[in-house]
């Protein structure tokens, strides 16, 4: 019948459980889910950059600068990993599916060196750093993110041929990024005792809530970096276990960091005045 779609003809390969195993196509799925919700939180952010009491504004810039790279990142995320189920002819074996997420890894790593500096400088923003003791600490946590990339993306290249994993060299190179970790939490908890205090109760909370994404959802990601080398767990876990974590980290944190600041502005301004309609309008 003339008109009528045919699903046969369609040389576009999309994943299902059927074709490529339903932990597969769940991964895949998550990275698409990702993809979407970092691109709306750039647009969210660049809308209502002035949503927010002033001394927010810029903070609005960054958290849409982050879901652009992040979103963009998810976007050749997505299309290499479809790209790969489409070659497999079927589920993934172990192996191949370790080789894609070593692949995907690369890009990552790409993505974090850019984003997660800006979710720092966000963090510091919130803390309401304004003095040197608070720019030397800006200064400690961005070199040891840094590090932390950096090195995280050194051992991630310790492979042989064949894309065999190098254990030995991998873990120690993971041990010597786990230095820029551990500065970038004692510059987070230097800023909560000495700064913090004196903000608003409400930026007070979200530094709070900010903080232990990094303390904790941050370890997601060297979790995953050693289980891939010593484990035969199936990395399609953990490519989900990084699309939700980017997810909280990312576009969770966007949020927390917009609530405090819109808090702070319908405080500060009547919602029924004209200023406050200027504002958000």
């Amino acid at each position: 019948m003339h008109g009528k779609f045919d699903m046969d003809t369609s040389t576009v390969f999309l994943p299902t459980a059927a074709t490529s195993g339903l932990l597969a196509t769940m991964a895949w799925y998550s990275m698409v889910v990702s993809m979407f919700s970092l691109l709306a939180s750039f647009l969210f952010s660049a809308q209502t950059r002035t949503h927010v009491a002033p001394e927010h504004n810029t903070s609005r810039v960054l958290t849409a600068c982050i879901g652009l790279v992040a979103g963009i990142s998810y976007y050749f995320i997505q299309d290499y990993y479809r790209s790969f189920l489409a070659t497999t002819g079927g589920v993934p074996t172990y192996a191949e599916s370790k080789d894609a997420f070593l692949a995907i890894g690369q890009l990552r790593y790409m993505d974090w060196t850019i984003t997660t500096p800006l979710l720092l400088i966000k963090m510091f923003m919130m803390a309401g750093v304004r003095k040197s003791r608070g720019y030397r600490l800006l200064a400690i946590a961005l070199l040891g993110d840094v590090w932390m990339i950096v090195t995280g993306y050194i051992g991630d290249q310790q492979v042989a041929a064949g894309n065999e994993i190098l254990v030995g060299p991998r873990l120690v190179w993971g041990a010597v990024s786990t230095i820029g970790y551990l500065a970038v939490v004692y510059a987070l908890f230097r800023v909560w005792k000495e700064n913090v205090p004196g903000r608003q109760p409400v930026e007070q909370r979200a530094f709070r809530y900010i903080a232990l994404t990094v303390v904790t959802l941050w370890g997601v990601y060297p979790i995953g970096y050693i289980l891939i080398a010593v484990t035969g767990m199936n990395p399609d876990v953990l490519q989900i276990a990084f699309s939700v974590a980017d997810i909280i980290n990312k576009v969770g944190v966007g949020i927390v960091v917009y609530l405090a600041g819109s808090t702070m502005l319908t405080q500060r301004i009547d919602i029924q005045s004209r200023e406050y309609a200027m504002n958000v309008g």
